[in-house]
């Protein structure tokens, strides 16, 4: 019992929940489990995912927008990364086993709003059409998953690059993502914090 508490208020100092929904998800077993998951490494520092929840937390914080797309990025920042404990890492990927889609799959329990739902399971897409084009020098194929981001994120793309600056900001991750996004993808608001 006194562990439950401990992880409680450990939880809630870090992740400061706001909402009824977040409130749920903190004392949901299987979302508690994955916040304790990770060890520090390239890209997440930082170690456990609830240290990485905390920095997005705290850009989003940063953001100037309004209440209602505060709490849709919150939501994706709770879930994004949660079940990254569960995900198959064997190769060939089995994609459906990825923690997006094991957090999407959790998320329907909990959210019905599309857009929450469409960022949870696309967070990484920004991030694997960059490596396609840049890293692995696959551009047609990189700008073909670009495109299909974009088209998959239709007029909540501005929600989706928020997150996805707002996560791509932390830890000791690589800028050039984020830059070539900001850089090259039409119809975005660039901010800055």
């Amino acid at each position: 019992m006194k562990k439950h508490i401990l992880q409680i208020d450990v939880i809630e100092g870090l992740l400061k929940p706001e909402t009824d929904i977040e409130h749920e998800l903190i004392n949901h077993p299987d979302f508690k489990e994955g916040l304790f998951w990770g060890k520090p490494r390239y890209g997440h520092p930082e170690g456990k995912v609830i240290y990485h929840i905390a920095e997005v937390l705290k850009n989003i914080d940063q953001l100037n927008i309004n209440l209602h797309t505060r709490q849709q990025l919150r939501l994706v920042a709770f879930l994004h990364d949660t079940f990254k404990h569960l995900e198959d890492t064997k190769r060939p990927r089995d994609w459906s086993k990825h923690h997006s889609i094991l957090a999407l799959n959790f998320a329907k329990q909990f959210i019905d709003e599309e857009v929450v739902l469409k960022i949870i399971e696309h967070h990484d897409e920004a991030f694997y059409s960059w490596r396609m084009q840049y890293v692995f020098n696959k551009i047609e194929e990189g700008e073909k998953r670009t495109e299909k981001l974009l088209q998959k994120m239709g007029d909540d793309l501005q929600t989706f690059y928020l997150f996805f600056k707002c996560d791509t900001q932390t830890g000791d991750k690589n800028q050039k993502p984020l830059i070539w996004f900001e850089t090259t993808i039409p119809n975005i608001e660039v901010v800055f914090f």
